[in-house]
C-alpha cells in the first residue's frame, strides 16, 4: 500500500506541469503580441480603417512647409513634405501633452493620419506616411488630451493634382 505522500508526488508533479505552461502562456501573451502601444492606437479613430496613426521619431532635419496652430492648441508647429510624405510636429507648449499633427484628404481609402510628438516641449517628431498625390489635402495642429479628446486648428490645405 503506497502512503499519503507517495500518492501526493505525482499530483504535485503534474499541478507543477500545469503550473509551468500556463506562466508560459501568459508570458507569451504579455511580451510577443503587441500592446495598444506597440499599435500606435492613442486616439480613438486609430483603430479604423481609414486612420493610420503614427508616434514620430526625434527629427533633425525639418524641411517643408510650416504652420503654427494659435496658444488656445499649444503653438504646435507642423512641417510637412509633399515630396516625400513626411509630417514633422513640434511640441510648442510645455506640459503634458503630446503635439499632435494631424493630415486629412478624401483621396484614397486611408484619409486621416495622425503624427504625435512623444518628446516633449521644444522637440520635434517626424513621421513618414505615404498618401496619394493627387487631390485636396489638409493639415491640422494641436493636442492630444486622451484617447477621446484631441482639439487641433485647421492650418492650410493643398492640393497635389
Amino acid at each position: 500500500m503506497r502512503t499519503f505522500n507517495q500518492r501526493l508526488r505525482p499530483a504535485l508533479s503534474r499541478a507543477s506541469k500545469r503550473f509551468a505552461l500556463m506562466l508560459a502562456a501568459v508570458a507569451i501573451a504579455v511580451f510577443a503580441l503587441p500592446s495598444n502601444a506597440m499599435a500606435d492606437d492613442y486616439f480613438a479613430w486609430c483603430p479604423h480603417a481609414d486612420t493610420t496613426c503614427q508616434t514620430g521619431v526625434e527629427a533633425g532635419l525639418v524641411q517643408g512647409n510650416c504652420m503654427t496652430a494659435p496658444a488656445a492648441y499649444h503653438k504646435t508647429q507642423v512641417c510637412v513634405q509633399y515630396n516625400g510624405d513626411y509630417v514633422y510636429v513640434y511640441d510648442g507648449q510645455r506640459d503634458d501633452k503630446s503635439a499632435i499633427a494631424e493630415i486629412g484628404t478624401d483621396n484614397g481609402s486611408v484619409n486621416k493620419r495622425l503624427c504625435r510628438n512623444t518628446l516633449g516641449y521644444g522637440h520635434w517628431a517626424k513621421c513618414n506616411f505615404d498618401w496619394a498625390e493627387s487631390g485636396e489635402h489638409r493639415a491640422w495642429g494641436g493636442y492630444l488630451i486622451s484617447y477621446q479628446e484631441m482639439p487641433t486648428e485647421f492650418l492650410w490645405a493643398w492640393d497635389g493634382k
